[in-house]
């Protein structure tokens, strides 16, 4: 129990650049208090003690706003950084060393007894906002990006982005833990090849200002005034380019 507390007290220094002295992450960092408090309360539910365990979760989510069921079960290293939001559901199983950022939730999708929640690997990084759901598994090393839902397993070493969570980075350029920057955006990669596409074809429009009519170039001046011959009245002989007045909300080139 003592090199546990000792290992959640030394990862902040490795995970946290603000932290600067002991004595500011003792007093001053939500998480590492969420963490004790739920290492005592899932000592005492180990015992099969009644009703106090919880009521130390609801004490530790009061003062940190981080709320761990004394059931799951989290192993040493795990680093919950600001943590405001974090909830963490009583089948949980978080490996070692595992990063956690606020607004996580690692929960259940309905009423089913049994394993409900997630099971982490160790290393497994999580990003702020984001929901792993169901009784599933999350591989070691992998890493969760921010503000995505994944409902189904994960296998190790993969980073998962998007709603629902699709795997886009597996097995390849490592990429630094608490760097968010680098991680995939497949959304935003569709979204510029479609502007790109949209803008070439503008640019082909532009080029292309008269109309091939059976192997003759017309200029589509020529045709602005053009109707239909039933939009002439029957009483009125057809002129070249006469224009109605009843007609002339009618659209330009209309019938062509």
């Amino acid at each position: 129990m003592i090199k546990t507390l000792q290992a959640d007290f030394k990862i902040i220094f490795e995970r946290d650049p603000a932290a600067r002295n002991w004595l500011e992450v003792l007093l001053c960092y939500p998480g590492l208090h969420a963490i004790w408090l739920y290492r005592f309360a899932h000592w005492l539910n180990m015992l099969k003690l009644p009703v106090i365990p919880r009521m130390i979760s609801q004490m530790a989510r009061f003062f940190t706003g981080i709320e761990i069921h004394p059931g799951a079960r989290i192993g040493k290293g795990a680093f919950i950084d600001h943590g405001m939001g974090v909830v963490i559901g009583e089948t949980a199983i978080v490996g070692e060393y595992v990063l956690i950022y606020q607004g996580v939730t690692l929960g259940g999708t309905g009423k089913e007894s049994g394993k409900r929640h997630p099971t982490l690997g160790d290393n497994v990084v999580i990003g702020a906002g984001a929901k792993v759901l169901g009784n599933i598994e999350i591989g070691s090393n992998s890493r969760i990006g921010a503000g995505s839902v994944v409902v189904k397993s994960v296998p190790p070493d993969c980073t998962v982005v998007g709603i629902p969570g699709r795997i886009v980075h597996r097995h390849g350029v490592k990429v630094s833990a608490l760097d968010h920057s680098q991680v995939p955006d497949p959304e935003g990669d569709v979204i510029r090849s479609l502007i790109g596409r949209v803008e070439q074809l503008e640019r082909n429009a532009e080029l292309h200002s008269l109309h091939p009519v059976n192997n003759y170039i017309i200029d589509s001046e020529l045709l602005k005034n053009v109707r239909p011959r039933h939009l002439v009245p029957s009483d009125h002989s057809p002129q070249p380019f006469d224009r109605p007045q009843e007609y002339e909300g009618f659209s330009e080139g209309g019938g062509i």
